[in-house]
């Protein structure tokens, strides 16, 4: 199994740069990788024998007419390949996910994974030696077990100019599986992140939503910096300082409250609901509590205790059915807040579309 820490760092100001050269070498590996797997398909997309035939250029290629591109860690650059082609394959596998797009100085993450090989990178004293920079300071705040082997590591940079590492480990361990006894049913809300079939909401705090005075006036103040000076950049500082806040409260709210699900539950049946979609039509009431991540929380943490998550089909009708004698409706309208059947059942309409993906769940189990 693998497992990550990621650990905030403490480079100097030669390091900095150095990191910063090796954001931008990575970057422009990319893009002109990219741009070249376009060039060659556009001149060949006639001829699919001829494009197969012909490769676009690698790396190495590009560092022995950039010298430039040596004076940065060789694995990044490897790195920015791998990624281009997982771009591509993700593309081609599932068109639901977009073309891959050059990468922006100004908007995209700015990062770089690096491998281990012979003792390269390495954790002693409060410091960690990364390849290129040397030993560098690390705050680590939890204890890495004497059996997890180090696999690579990730250098990334906040918009608020923070350094982390994201260290990746393999580690052995025997997952055994849990008999599913304690069931829930989770119906996602927008007012309170999810509904359970047992009729107890998250009580989501809409840390976005409280944020959103303060957020638009420290904006507003950005629009009307002068672009390139000083005061604009200050203030650009401030703006990604309040929506760094707002995301590490949702994080660490979400992380909280998934950790005492999995603690209290041997399965978790949740709805499989495209949340992307969902945020274009409902903006930012969905954006705001991240059920997305939050479900991503459960699926790897019940996964690491042996539990199980549920995913059930997004067309499955939770909503509309009855729970009680499994009538489905033929409409139901989002006004209608309260279940109401034929047979003289009456509920709370999320916690009866809870109580149905709850059924599901185990009528899936039982046909596992």
């Amino acid at each position: 199994m693998n497992k990550a820490y990621k650990f905030r760092i403490y480079p100097n100001n030669e390091q900095q740069v150095l990191i910063t050269k090796t954001f931008g070498c990575v970057r422009f590996v990319y893009n002109k990788m990219l741009g070249d797997k376009i060039d060659l398909y556009e001149k060949f997309k006639e001829d699919k024998e001829q494009l197969k035939i012909n490769k676009p250029r690698t790396y190495t290629s590009y560092k022995a007419e950039f010298d430039w591109l040596k004076e940065v860690d060789n694995f990044s650059l490897v790195n920015a390949k791998l990624n281009l082609e997982t771009a591509y394959k993700n593309f081609f596998r599932d068109k639901g996910i977009g073309f891959p797009k050059f990468k922006s100085k100004h908007k995209d993450k700015q990062s770089y994974t690096t491998n281990i090989t012979n003792n390269n990178i390495r954790i002693e004293n409060g410091y960690i030696k990364l390849p290129k920079l040397g030993f560098v300071k690390i705050k680590q705040h939890r204890t890495i077990p004497m059996n997890y082997n180090l696999k690579s590591a990730t250098i990334s940079k906040t918009p608020t100019g923070k350094y982390y590492v994201s260290i990746l480990f393999e580690y052995e361990k025997e997952i055994i599986p849990v008999k599913p006894n304690n069931v829930i049913g989770l119906d996602f809300s927008m007012k309170e992140l999810f509904i359970s079939s047992e009729g107890i909401g998250a009580e989501y705090p809409k840390y976005y939503r409280k944020a959103l005075e303060k957020l638009g006036k420290e904006q507003r103040k950005l629009s009307k910096c002068k672009v390139g000076s000083n005061n604009r950049k200050k203030q650009r500082l401030q703006v990604a300082k309040l929506h760094e806040h707002i995301s590490n409260q949702r994080k660490d709210f979400l992380h909280k409250l998934s950790k005492q699900i999995t603690n209290v539950y041997d399965c978790v049946c949740i709805e499989n609901l495209n949340m992307k979609d969902m945020s274009s039509d409902f903006g930012k009431s969905v954006s705001d509590n991240s059920f997305g991540m939050f479900r991503n929380m459960l699926a790897y943490k019940l996964q690491e205790q042996g539990e199980q998550l549920i995913v059930i089909d997004k067309w499955f009708p939770s909503s509309k059915k009855c729970s009680c004698c499994g009538n489905v409706k033929e409409t139901l309208s989002l006004s209608e807040r309260t279940y109401h059947c034929d047979c003289g059942f009456v509920l709370d309409r999320d916690i009866n579309a809870a109580i149905n993906i709850k059924n599901e769940g185990i009528r899936t189990l039982s046909l596992a």
